[in-house]
């Protein structure tokens, strides 16, 4: 990519975000929560448990469902409300964090076809990441549950660096550890942050209409829009 006189990319990939057919790709970068994963009730029900901690009430769960996407510190914002305090909002995110640690395996499964779309993509010798706002070490614990420990190369969550999705960051240093041009580098995900961050990082994207944020996919289209994971095969 070429960079102009402001030192900002040109537009790459990103700018044919209505083109079906890309490149097989090098490097195949996965968010978790609603895509790999559906882990929508074990986050309501750690929400909630947290706002029980806190003395507040239930909320619905689709309502805490629309809040995941920009990682545990803005969940738990969003969950409080705007008249929590800073103190009130610390205190719940440790609560949330123990909770959801002892029960992230409760309820989550992977999707169908993630398991498919895994093997046929190392068959293919490509690169598997995941890139997530989640903290990392609860990401593994998923991962590592669901019988995925070793088939990613490499595992960043929301701590692994100085900023979240969508900044590029995530996905400029797994292209650096693999060597993969751009144009051979897809991002996979169920929400507007993915293909934000897949845009920003001037590389494909992958939405999937089955996630926790179908909708925000409309605001930011993807290169390529699946209602199913295994789908995603041919493209490999």
């Amino acid at each position: 990519m070429e960079e102009n006189s402001s030192g900002h990319h040109q537009e790459g990939p990103r700018s044919l975000h209505k083109v079906v057919a890309f490149p097989a790709p090098q490097l195949l970068i996965f968010d978790l929560d609603g895509t790999l994963i559906d882990s929508k009730q074990d986050l309501i029900a750690s929400v909630n448990a947290t706002r029980a901690h806190m003395d507040m009430p239930e909320l619905p769960g689709e309502l805490v469902a629309s809040y995941v996407g920009n990682g545990a510190p803005v969940l738990i914002r969003r969950a409080m409300g705007p008249e929590a305090s800073d103190q009130d909002v610390d205190r719940a995110l440790e609560y949330f964090i123990r909770h959801y640690h002892e029960h992230c395996l409760d309820a989550t499964r992977l999707y169908p076809g993630a398991l498919d779309v895994l093997k046929a993509a190392r068959e293919k010798r490509i690169h598997l990441a995941v890139l997530t706002n989640k903290p990392v070490r609860i990401s593994n614990v998923i991962l590592d549950g669901l019988g995925l420990e070793g088939v990613f190369f490499r595992v960043y969550g929301g701590n692994s660096f100085t900023a979240k999705k969508p900044d590029p960051i995530g996905i400029e240093t797994l292209r650096e550890e693999t060597s993969v041009v751009a144009e051979r580098t897809v991002m996979v995900g169920d929400s507007s942050v993915d293909i934000q961050t897949a845009r920003n990082a001037g590389v494909y994207s992958v939405g999937l209409t089955y996630g926790l944020q179908p909708e925000s996919l409309q605001e930011v289209p993807p290169s390529l829009l699946l209602d199913r994971m295994e789908d995603l095969i041919p493209h490999l």
